[in-house]
């Protein structure tokens, strides 16, 4: 995967390849780990890892094995960026399909705001402070991340629900 960069659509498949070689035992936690980080040198390609692993019924965000966190962390402020991102997202998203009465939708997205802040517990403390102060600043109208909310055109209610899952990392 170094040689090239992926498509968003190959890391997708790939990481969904590797999350179920994974889970089957066919991949040990130190060889994951190793591809994983070949995948996250790229912005495409962390992306597509992300979006796998928070998102999909592969269980290794929920074990989170060291090697792979030790990875993660090397990654610093990409993986952490986009980890909040999704926070963000999840936790809107989570509050939107609620109140759309769709509750299956609603418990996906509960599942991905929990793996993101677990997450997020284990990278760079001061890396993952900065991204969220600066979302908690723009849930209040202030900052460099206000244009990133309002271009998903959260309610003040789902800003509120962001801050909430911010705000809950810094405890436990």
């Amino acid at each position: 995967m170094s040689e090239k960069k992926p498509s968003f659509e190959q890391a997708m498949n790939v990481a969904s390849l590797w999350c179920n070689s994974w889970e089957k035992g066919s991949l040990s936690d130190e060889v994951l780990a190793d591809r994983i980080a070949e995948l996250v040198a790229t912005k495409i390609g962390a992306r597509g890892f992300l979006v796998i692993a928070l998102s999909s019924d592969c269980p290794l965000m929920d074990r989170l094995p060291d090697p792979i966190v030790f990875q993660l962390r090397k990654a610093g402020e990409l993986i952490v960026e986009l980890t909040v991102k999704n926070l963000v997202m999840s936790s809107a998203m989570s509050l939107h399909h609620k109140n759309q009465g769709d509750k299956e939708l609603s418990l996906k997205s509960e599942r991905i705001t929990a793996r993101c802040t677990d997450l997020l517990r284990s990278l760079e403390p001061n890396i993952v402070k900065k991204h969220l102060e600066s979302f908690l600043e723009a849930t209040e109208g202030r900052g460099d991340q206000v244009r990133f909310l309002e271009n998903w055109h959260y309610s003040e209610e789902q800003k509120l629900e962001i801050a909430i899952s911010i705000n809950s990392i810094a405890t436990n």
